[in-house]
C-alpha cells in the first residue's frame, strides 16, 4: 500500500479528515476525528520509507508485531497503545485496513447518554 492509498482509504472513513498540522514538515499527515479532532493514525516518513502509528488493543499490539516484520512499536508515540506500521512490507492492504478501522473505533469519542 502506498501513502497515498492509505490517505485515501482515511479520506473515506465517515467522519474521518487529514490535515498537516506540523509547520513547514511537508511529510507528516494526520488522520482524524472530524468532530472530536482526536488522532486516530499519524503518517510518516523515516529512512525513505511510509509508516503509520495506529492506536491498537495491547494484547493485540503485541500479537502483530510478532505476525509481522513491518509491525513494530509505535514511533514517537506510546508502545503499549500504538504500532508502527510499515505500508510496503509484509503485512497485507486488507490488515492494514482492518488496523485502521480498528484505530478508528479505539479512539472515538463516547457517545453521550441522553
Amino acid at each position: 500500500m502506498t501513502k497515498d492509498q492509505f490517505l485515501d482509504f482515511c479520506r473515506g472513513i465517515n467522519g474521518a479528515e487529514t490535515d498537516q498540522p506540523f509547520n513547514e514538515d511537508f511529510k507528516t499527515w494526520v488522520c482524524r476525528h472530524g468532530d472530536s479532532r482526536k488522532w486516530f493514525a499519524a503518517v510518516m516518513e523515516l529512512d525513505g520509507k511510509w509508516f503509520a502509528n495506529l492506536k491498537c488493543d495491547p494484547l493485540e499490539a503485541d500479537f502483530l508485531r510478532k505476525a509481522f516484520k513491518g509491525v513494530v512499536p509505535a514511533y514517537h508515540m506510546n508502545k503499549v497503545h500504538w504500532n508502527t506500521v510499515y505500508l510496503d512490507s509484509d503485512v497485507p492492504d486488507e490488515e492494514i485496513r482492518r488496523m485502521t478501522l480498528s484505530s478508528f473505533n479505539l479512539t472515538a469519542g463516547k457517545k453521550k447518554k441522553g
